[in-house]
């Protein structure tokens, strides 16, 4: 019970509400208005239709900002989550959605009460290029059938949609839409650099719209929407649909949690002394996924391009992602039968524009550039997402960067030969010196002793003949099973050449892969374990003595 009241909105969230309230009034009604044709526009491309897409940002967009866990974020249906839906879409239905957004729902509430939220800290920077690209690319490809005007054709692959779209236009071209759809990306993205404070996407969308029907122009349009929200129903459930669809809500699930927390970081670097809880943004996002399907919507996610808005506003509390929500209702109620007159082509270069936007040039030829296992898994997790899926994609990225990163920090080790002069006990004649220079060696491995140690180790067992060799292992930084068992192969090679190893320095941590192994009970059997290396050059020195090879 603990663990759930600590994720509930505390009284400090209500003050803060209450700091500026003209500002978070304002930056509201900005985010709004940018909102508006995002949501219409992101419904329409999930399957669900314009309506749904609205009720998503109303709803979800008001329970994410109260109960989540940043002041700043602002929520609703996006680009990246329709990318998941269109194929769930096409093969369960409306019903189908509803039902995974649902599942999502509980299971992000899950994850939050397991505090699972801190974990997103270790996702790669190139992982999240990489997502971003692909969905940027995704996203453009979305719009191909309404830029162009023709019907969206079937299918669940973005390209194949794509391609045939294309094709249609070809056999019978419709040149009023593109020509919409042109103007609206061409306005938001040249006007946004003019003036980055005009909301463009709104004006665009209403110059398009009231151009289209003073003209008579024959393009696609929005449609009928409802004149206020759906009663809520849990009609849509098919229990027995639950299990197979379950893969699909870990996706929408991972998805949910990966982007939302990826914009409250973004919302918290862009803001002054900011810091948002991962865990309560979790549930925030869980509970508002859990909801929205009641009411015909789609599964939300905190949107990176509306929290942006929100932030550049002036926005400080979370009053602000609450104002957006309730004017984007009183729309809803009041104004549905003039937003059902949208062209879907000015809505299509919304989109267009916007995935233009979410892509920074600079940012993605840096990470390239930075190294080619940084370049790497940014192509991969581009083309993961264009080619696979979203979850698919961001788990192939993360494998690829973790292998990669463990290769590397697994090549760190050395091998270094040590003098044995300044780790020698006593006073020492220049003659004695020879002599344990002759019959002596001793090396430390620096580093961790991980699965690609064969690389460095085996060098070990090349030594010149000598009799004792010293392994120094204190500035061993890590062992698994694979070093340990290469290490035990060359202590086998180097007594079979005749020669004593001892052993010094072990961190306390690393007797257990050691002894599981049996890599060095032998060895502590017969006392040629030691704490430290000093102690060990003077058994090999007794060793020496015994065999005449040193003077007493």
């Amino acid at each position: 019970m603990r663990a759930v009241v600590g994720l509930l909105p505390a009284r400090s969230d209500l003050a803060a509400m209450l700091h500026q309230p003209r500002r978070d009034l304002l930056a509201g009604l900005t985010v709004a208005i940018v909102a508006l044709p995002l949501a219409l526009g992101f419904g329409i491309s999930s399957g669900l239709g314009a309506a749904a897409g609205l009720t998503t940002a109303v709803i979800a967009g008001a329970l994410a900002a109260f109960f989540g866990g940043s002041g700043l974020q602002v929520s609703g249906p996006t680009g990246a989550m329709t990318v998941v839906l269109v194929p769930i879409m096409h093969e369960h239905g409306a019903s189908g959605v509803l039902t995974v957004g649902l599942m999502a729902g509980l299971i992000l509430i899950g994850l939050a009460v397991a505090r699972a939220g801190r974990y997103m800290e270790f996702v790669p920077a190139p992982v999240v290029e990489g997502f971003t690209l692909g969905i940027a690319c995704v996203i453009g490809l979305q719009q191909v059938p309404a830029a162009l005007g023709v019907p969206t054709p079937d299918g669940d692959q973005v390209l194949v949609i794509a391609g045939r779209a294309v094709a249609s236009f070809a056999t019978d071209p419709h040149w009023v839409a593109v020509a919409i759809a042109v103007f609206v990306a061409a306005l938001i993205l040249l006007g946004g650099r003019l003036r980055p404070t005009i909301p463009f996407s709104l004006l665009a969308v209403l110059v398009a719209t009231v151009v289209a029907e003073l003209a008579g122009l024959d393009v696609m349009r929005i449609g009928a929407l409802p004149s206020g929200l759906a009663a809520p129903s849990l009609g849509f459930i098919d229990l027995s649909a639950i299990w197979s669809l379950a893969g699909a809500a870990l996706a929408v699930a991972a998805l949910a949690a990966l982007e939302s927390l990826l914009s409250a970081a973004v919302a918290d670097g862009m803001g002054v002394s900011h810091k948002h809880d991962p865990d309560r943004e979790l549930f925030g996002q869980g509970l508002a996924n859990l909801v929205v399907p009641l009411f015909g919507g789609v599964p939300a996610t905190g949107a990176i391009a509306r929290t942006a808005v929100n932030v550049r506003s002036g926005a400080g509390s979370r009053l602000a992602a609450l104002v957006h929500a309730g004017l984007l209702a009183v729309i809803v109620y009041t104004a549905a039968p003039l937003v059902g007159r949208i062209p879907l082509a000015a809505l299509a270069g919304v989109l267009l524009a916007t995935c233009i936007r979410m892509v920074e040039v600079g940012s993605v030829r840096a990470m390239a550039r930075a190294t080619r296992s940084d370049a790497l898994v940014l192509a991969l997790t581009a083309i993961a997402t264009l080619a696979l899926d979203l979850v698919k994609a961001v788990i192939l990225g993360l494998v690829v960067a973790g292998a990669l990163a463990l290769r590397a920090v697994a090549r760190s080790a050395r091998l270094r030969q040590m003098p044995l002069h300044p780790d020698l006990p006593g006073d020492h004649t220049d003659e004695e010196r020879a002599l344990l220079d002759e019959h002596i060696v001793a090396y430390r491995i620096d580093g961790p002793l991980l699965f690609a140690a064969h690389r460095f180790l085996l060098e070990l067992s090349e030594v010149a003949q000598v009799s004792v060799l010293v392994l120094r292992m204190s500035a061993v930084s890590a062992i698994d099973a694979s070093g340990a068992l290469v290490l035990k192969d060359v202590i086998a090679k180097l007594e079979h050449r005749g020669m004593v190893v001892l052993i010094s320095g072990i961190q306390p941590g690393h007797h257990r892969p050691l002894d599981a192994l049996d890599v060095i009970e032998k060895l502590r059997a017969e006392g040629r374990v030691f704490a430290t290396t000093p102690e060990a050059i003077a058994a090999a020195r007794v060793h020496l003595h015994a065999a005449g090879l040193l003077a007493s």
